[in-house]
């Protein structure tokens, strides 16, 4: 049981900074998981960037997922085979729901982000944070996503998630760290005594408070 999601970023920052990694850049799951990823980026000294993940839902029944989506160069995008067959969803209309999830994207960084650069994993020990997993359904694109941008070390870190969604996890990332694998597992919110729903402001305020990382020493220097 964590008290807060606070706690459980310094408790999870705690063993991640025990680990020694190599460049490490943390990146958050919002909303939820930016106040935990902030304390892992204090813990580690390390940026502070967001993954963004949008649901891509059927053109004429928008709440039914077919799939999902992820910012990234190139964006990651996950399509249930299954919905999609049966639906009957050509792909024209698949584009365009992309299209427009991806435009949400956007407006969503520069609302959070505040028109700052994006951290590149490139090389990097990226560390992907989330308050809990679950299914690990928006952890799965967002990670291919930050894979495509071919960091040297890939790590999923999370306060709590049930032992088979740590299992199937690690055939995505290198390396899967989690401090509670309770079975079975209920609601994410079970697992801490404060859980409250997070706004915009609230997001924008802790990235505020994020590590900001010293530039690099000038050319022919270090």
């Amino acid at each position: 049981m964590f008290s807060d999601r606070i706690e459980a970023g310094q408790r999870l920052g705690a063993r991640l900074a025990a680990a020694g990694y190599e460049r490490p850049a943390v990146y958050a799951l919002p909303r939820g998981g930016v106040p935990v990823a902030l304390e892992v980026a204090r813990a580690l000294q390390a940026p502070l960037d967001l993954v963004l993940v949008r649901k891509l839902g059927l053109p004429y029944q928008p709440e039914l997922a077919l799939g999902a989506v992820a910012e990234g160069e190139p964006p990651a995008v996950y399509i249930n085979d299954r919905v999609w067959r049966f639906a009957g969803v050509s792909d024209g209309e698949l584009e365009a729901v992309k299209r427009r999830e991806l435009a949400e994207l956007e407006r969503r960084r520069a609302r959070y982000l505040e028109g700052r650069e994006r951290v590149s994993a490139t090389g990097r020990t990226a560390i992907l944070v989330d308050d809990g997993i679950a299914t690990g359904a928006t952890a799965r694109v967002a990670l291919r996503a930050l894979r495509g941008a071919r960091p040297r070390w890939l790590v999923l870190a999370t306060p709590v998630a049930p032992p088979e969604t740590v299992e199937a996890m690690a055939q995505e990332a290198d390396e899967v760290v989690c401090l509670a694998t309770p079975a079975p597992f209920h609601a994410i919110s079970l697992y801490y005594r404060r859980f409250e729903q997070l706004t915009d402001e609230q997001v924008v305020a802790y990235l505020a408070e994020a590590p900001v990382e010293a530039p690099g020493p000038p050319a022919g220097e270090g």
